[in-house]
């Protein structure tokens, strides 16, 4: 062996070896920085309030190069990791002779091709590194990891981007990856997906700026698989043949969870890294600014948006900086913002937008933090960065930012969530930019709620699963004070409900999960919050069965506004194929433009706006 490759071999052998023997795939050894003290200094740095407690989750050499985490119902971490940055990722900064190619470029293999033409036989090198997922657990319960396995690598190809957002639920692993949306599953109880399956591909249609990724994976309340994608673009043909194309800016986008009905649900944005929608089915995210003296913006993300931003706009300099974005203000908020075709942000807040979390309601967070979002400010220095805190409230049809904070801080943070513990995690990338090869996660909680009861319940209730409860008992959870638990109530009994809705269904029961939804949702004893659970799992089972329920036609006409309002947009997402239906459901929820809730306006005409009418 040369004398060169026999020490990198020992170099590379000796750094991995930690990770190595914890049952990483030999065939791919990443620099990973060996165990330090360092994490005890960081530690003592990391600012809080006085009644909040951070601990160390897990560090280097368990986990490196941080990008996004979830944590599953049993309390697993399935961390993104990143060795491709820099080394097959790149930035257009780095070769401006390529801007035109690139912005012309509208498919991934434009992008591929594009690559190949300036590199040549260097662009194999973009195919040497991967991204991965590490699975990371505690597995004796004294709140640090113990435990860790590579969950999934191999993710190296020329077209492959930073992987950057990852969703763990009922066993399913999704895992974003320019160019693919990919479902992995782990069947054997080994640690490792031995299922890889790509749902959607074409994500990434530019080289654009790094960090401009497939990200922003969550559950929405209708069961369906939210997702965002920066400025890089996209370009998909799915399977049956449809093509969904917004090439020239960042969006959102929904599936179902087999990847099926695909659909592009709000454009014009640039980077928003994660999504995260709050107890009524409200979606938001943070969008990041594009340095010209922008500033990031908070996104209320309503269907068939429009933010503003095209990529174009990030290399436009005479005679104003970033063109028609800062000229004419597309950035601010009401009533500054003159872009009558777009939805302003609600307010411009943070510097380096990443992770984003809404309170689930259980937690082991002070009670101040209730109906808060928490949010990621990476800005590259941990000095400058950490989590911020915010709260909205009803604007109209929209909504206003109230009470921002800063209440943990001094930490490089790539992203933030909750477990079922009830605690705050937040991945940190440590300092800088580039790979450092680290990677922590802290736990944050509030040590006068340790052993609460409340949360020791739901831990325990989404460790169980609902799969095997009884209808009157999830029905009693479309209730709990967790969204957690009362989503996971809501999902099971709509899966039964479309089951029931089959001609090769169950035996009809006594009770029916079909009657109990539709008990739920039309008395008036039970809370607001549980009718809607009820109202969403009916709407989901609709739309498998490719019908609308009739009681949602019913609930358009209730007393509740905010019953009306999510009727109406049900209404909007069903299959009518009987035009007298449609016309008469047109002719209703025509009427309810005059209603004097904004937001029954405001779906009402949304929906006007599906049916044609």
């Amino acid at each position: 062996m040369p004398l060169r490759r026999s020490i990198l071999f020992g170099f590379s052998l000796l750094v991995g070896l930690g990770t190595f023997a914890r049952g990483q795939d030999r065939s791919y050894l990443p620099t990973v920085s060996p165990a330090s003290n360092e994490p005890d200094r960081a530690w003592q740095l990391i600012r809080r309030p006085k009644d909040v407690d951070v601990s160390l989750f897990a560090a280097e050499p368990r986990m490196a190069n941080p990008v996004a985490f979830s944590i599953d119902a049993k309390g697993r971490f399935f961390v993104v990791e990143t060795f491709r940055l820099k080394a097959g990722v790149t930035d257009n900064r780095s070769h401006m002779e390529w801007l035109d190619d690139d912005l012309a470029s509208k498919t991934v293999a434009d992008r591929e091709k594009m690559t190949r033409k300036w590199l040549g036989k260097e662009a194999e090198s973009y195919a040497v590194e991967h991204d991965r997922i590490r699975l990371i657990e505690d597995r004796n319960g004294d709140g640090k990891a113990d435990h860790d396995t590579i969950f999934a690598d191999g993710f190296h190809e020329i077209a492959t981007g930073i992987a950057a957002g990852v969703l763990a639920h009922k066993g399913n692993v999704y895992f974003a990856c320019i160019p693919d949306l990919w479902l992995l599953k782990d069947t054997t109880g080994s640690g490792k997906a031995d299922v890889r399956k790509s749902l959607s591909t074409g994500y990434g249609v530019h080289v654009a700026f790094l960090g401009h990724d497939l990200h922003g994976l969550i559950l929405g309340p209708d069961g369906r698989l939210y997702f965002s994608i920066g400025d890089r673009g996209l370009q998909v043909v799915t399977k049956d043949g449809k093509v969904v194309s917004n090439p020239d800016s960042g969006a959102v986008l929904r599936c179902d969870l087999d990847g099926s009905n695909l659909e592009l649900f709000a454009t014009g944005l640039r980077n928003p890294q994660e999504l995260a929608f709050d107890n009524y089915g409200n979606l938001f995210t943070v969008d990041n600014n594009s340095d010209s003296g922008d500033k990031a913006r908070v996104v209320y993300l309503v269907e068939g948006s429009d933010s503003g931003w095209r990529i174009g706009y990030q290399y436009l300099e005479k005679p104003v900086s970033r063109g028609p974005w800062n000229a004419e203000g597309l950035w601010y908020p009401a009533p500054e913002n003159t872009g009558a075709y777009l939805i302003p942000p609600l307010l411009n807040l943070s510097d380096g937008p990443s992770g984003l979390t809404f309170d689930p309601g259980v937690t082991l967070m002070p009670d101040r933090f209730k109906d808060h979002f928490f949010l990621a400010d990476f800005r590259g220095g941990f000095a400058q960065s950490g989590i911020r805190s915010f709260a909205v409230e009803p604007n109209g049809a929209s909504f206003r930012v109230v009470d921002s904070q800063q209440p943990f801080w001094s930490v490089l943070a790539t992203d933030v969530d909750f477990g079922p513990d009830g605690a705050l995690y937040v991945s940190d990338w440590v300092d800088g930019w580039d790979k450092t090869g680290k990677g922590r996660i802290w736990r944050f909680s509030d040590p006068a709620k340790v052993g609460d009861r409340a949360v020791k319940e739901v831990q325990t209730l989404l460790s169980a699963g609902m799969k095997d409860r009884a209808i009157s008992d999830l029905a009693g959870l479309l209730g709990h004070a967790d969204r957690r638990v009362r989503q996971a109530a809501q999902f099971e009994l709509a899966d039964r409900a479309a089951l029931e809705a089959l001609p090769c269904g169950p035996a009809v029961r006594a009770e029916t999960a079909r009657d109990r939804l539709v008990k739920v949702v039309t008395s008036k004893a039970v809370s607001r919050l549980e009718r809607l659970h009820a109202l969403w799992a009916i709407d989901q089972m609709g739309r498998r069965s490719g019908w609308l329920p009739p009681i949602i036609k019913t609930l358009l006409a209730d007393s509740d506004p905010e019953v009306r309002a999510q009727a109406a947009k049900c209404v909007g997402q069903a299959t009518l194929s009987n035009p007298a239906e449609r016309a008469s459901l047109a002719k209703t929820l025509a009427a309810m433009l005059r209603d004097p809730s904004p937001r029954v306006v405001h779906f009402a005409a949304q929906s006007l706006g599906h049916l044609g009418d």
